[in-house]
């Protein structure tokens, strides 16, 4: 793709060559130093690499050294080797400077990525490393090998002519930047009007942490009541599986019940994870989708087993919500308190008004409840009467619960404690309990029930602390919208709720590492930006230009919001990432158009002319880094390989933000230099 842009605008298959040699050897540059840091390749430090990005220092030589060989040959005389290397020298360093400054620029702007910690550091770290080692590559190519290239094989034509298209375009982009010039206010005015739309647009694309990666499987986390026989959960497992397997698109079903033993993933008894085996879609049913599928599932799995409670996920990503979050679901409700009656009520509120938020699915409450116990309640006053005491009735629960040692026996060296423990049905009649002896201190022996009163009662099956409080949850899933229109509504709702002094609501899962990313993006990007300016004030000197070329990353965002709203793909870390990237791609360009303006002014221009004549000339190097940026985005903005979920947002962002930023470096900047630009201070030396 990038040779084809560069044959289409330059003519020159060799110069498209030139360039396109820069990716395969930056590439070799990145992998090299990954290797010395121990970094793997996988889909995310790898996924998110532009090649147009990467070679845009390299087009801006290779375009500029084409033109200037170009020139050198009008005469009918080819200029020699030595001549030829002096003519690249120069038109390499005529632009250099500027494209320095864009690149340092492009590699600033991956810094705040670096700072992100959690789970949003382990996904986007190790791809803002990847770009930042194979932007160097690239930096160093385009400053050695790129130039030798060039004036090696670059053609030094009689007459340089433009190709068909570039001439087409320049015949169509000099009268609409004549009219453009001409009304400059309404021009403003127009790139205001786009941004505030954009900025309306922000209020209808959705949130979300990262999206859903389409894992091609599906598991059903199946809940019992706790306390169940794991004879039940095995014949219950049976039946799911039996109504599971007729459905065509299913091809194998597994059920894994409990896992105590695992300390990393303690499962009861009550707790089974169906492992659900999918054929490749395209032996689906005709137009047959995974949510409809799902919703057949689910179906199913109900009526099989009513007594079940089912919820749809993927394995890794349920795997992932629990290690992330503490919960197996999207979204977690975590409600704490001190009693446990009032946390389940709670807990029954929640789930009832979330259930009605669009989107929720597969809501439910934690299940504390469900084990029989023995309760054993001392009456002191007959404790008192009978010269007894309550550390008397505990040794009989004790005996009755665990056993209580009672001596020991010696044989040899080995040493066998003795254990006196009550053999007792917990299901059965409390007369041979209550009957239990205690002996008083006159020797006295008095039964159990007599002082105190004994009765089965259901309690918790477990009762779970944080942050030293009791807490249960409340999970659930979301389907058909993203997650923050969802959880936007489902606090609404919730916070319509009368919650008792000393409780507290409190929102987990992955949305709350979701806010933890935005609010560290809303404070290190600033910083990133700042760094920009000290660049662009390093540059030129002076705050007019500086201002003017910061002008063109409203008009990128407006592209990126614009572009997520057409697709219908809700913000996440991983679209934030793509704005990110897009703050360096915007001022790159508005950076060469800008130091070639303020060059003729230098001369003695104004700069209504300076902006013109730099807008005319620069016209090709800007539609060429702007196509290979988003030629570069293409493959992973439209891929549907596995994988393509976490990328497909960063590349939509991207090539929509380059779309409106080339449409404002090409017509909206020119305006206001226009209008702003005024005569300014020379640039420096060199520059």
């Amino acid at each position: 793709l990038v040779i084809a842009v560069l044959l289409l605008l330059l003519g020159d298959l060799r110069a498209g060559l030139i360039v396109a040699a820069v990716i395969p050897l930056a590439m070799l540059f990145a992998l090299t130093v990954m290797e010395v840091m121990g970094l793997s390749g996988n889909l995310m430090s790898l996924g998110a690499l532009d090649f147009g990005i990467i070679v845009d220092g390299s087009v801006i030589v290779v375009e500029n050294a084409a033109r200037r060989l170009g020139s050198s040959a009008r005469d009918g005389v080819k200029p020699s080797a030595e001549e030829r290397a002096a003519i690249v020298r120069a038109s390499t360093m005529e632009v250099r400077r500027a494209t320095v400054f864009g690149e340092a620029i492009i590699a600033v702007v991956y810094v705040p990525i670096l700072t992100l910690t959690g789970v949003e550091g382990k996904l986007f770290t190790p791809m803002a490393t990847t770009v930042l080692l194979a932007l160097a590559g690239a930096f160093l190519l385009s400053i050695t090998l790129i130039p030798v290239l060039s004036a090696m094989f670059l053609p030094t034509a009689a007459e340089h002519r433009p190709t068909l298209l570039m001439r087409a375009a320049a015949a169509l982009y000099r009268p609409v930047l004549a009219w453009a010039l001409r009304r400059r206010l309404l021009t403003l005015a127009g790139g205001v009007g786009v941004l505030a739309t954009a900025i309306l647009l922000t209020t209808r694309v959705g949130a979300e942490f990262v999206p859903q990666l389409d894992e091609g499987d599906i598991l059903v986390e199946a809940r019992r009541l706790p306390g169940v026989a794991l004879s039940e959960s095995v014949r219950q497992d049976l039946r799911m599986q039996r109504a599971l397997m007729p459905i065509p698109e299913i091809t194998s079903v597994v059920c894994k019940t409990g896992a105590p033993e695992l300390a990393v993933d303690p499962m009861g008894v009550e707790q089974t994870d169906v492992y659900i085996k999918l054929a490749d879609p395209e032996d689906w049913r005709p137009g047959l989708t995974k949510a409809a599928l799902a919703e057949e599932i689910r179906d199913a799995v109900e009526v099989a087993v009513p007594e079940v409670v089912a919820s749809l996920s993927q394995p890794i990503e349920m795997r992932t919500n629990e290690l992330v979050a503490g919960v197996r679901s999207d979204v977690g409700v975590m409600i704490y308190g001190p009693d446990l009656d009032r946390l389940v009520a709670l807990g029954d509120d929640v789930a009832r008004v979330v259930r009605r938020v669009p989107g929720v699915a597969d809501a439910r409450v934690e299940q504390i409840a469900g084990l029989r116990y023995l309760r054993v309640v001392p009456d002191r006053d007959k404790l008192a009467r009978y010269g007894l005491t309550v550390a008397d009735v505990n040794l009989a629960t004790e005996t009755m619960a665990v056993g209580h040692d009672a001596g020991a026996v010696l044989e040899g060296d080995r040493r066998f404690t003795i254990r006196v423990l009550v053999s007792h049905d917990p299901h059965g009649d409390l007369e041979a309990l209550a009957s239990s002896p205690l002996r008083t201190m006159q020797g006295h022996v008095v039964p159990l029930g007599d002082v105190a009163e004994l009765r089965f009662v259901d309690g918790p099956a477990s009762i779970n602390r944080e942050a030293m409080s009791r807490r249960i949850v409340v999970e659930f899933n979301v389907e058909g919208r993203d997650m923050g229109s969802v959880i936007a509504e489902a606090k609404a709702a919730v916070d319509g709720l009368d919650v008792d002094a000393g409780y507290r609501v409190e929102w987990g899962g992955t949305f709350r590492h979701y806010e933890e990313a935005k609010a560290r993006l809303l404070w290190v990007v600033p910083v990133a930006v700042a760094f920009i300016v000290l660049l662009l004030w390093s540059a030129f000197h002076a705050a007019r230009p500086v201002a003017l070329i910061l002008s063109t990353v409203p008009m990128a965002l407006v592209g990126g919001v614009l572009a997520l709203w057409l697709r219908g793909i809700p913000f996440s870390i991983s679209a934030g990432v793509g704005f990110i990237a897009l703050l360096g791609v915007a001022v790159l360009n508005g950076l060469v158009l800008v130091t070639v303006a303020r060059k003729r002014q230098a001369k003695g221009a104004g700069a209504h002319e300076a902006i013109a004549a730099a807008a005319r000339l620069r016209l090709r190097p800007v539609l060429m880094t702007a196509l290979t940026d988003i030629l570069g985005f293409v493959p992973m903005a439209l891929s549907t390989a596995p994988g393509a979920e976490v990328q497909r947002p960063l590349a939509t962002v991207v090539i929509g933000g380059v779309m409106s930023a080339t449409v404002l470096t090409l017509f909206v900047l020119p305006a206001v230099y226009s209008l702003f630009g005024g005569r300014g201070e020379p640039p420096p030396e060199g520059s």
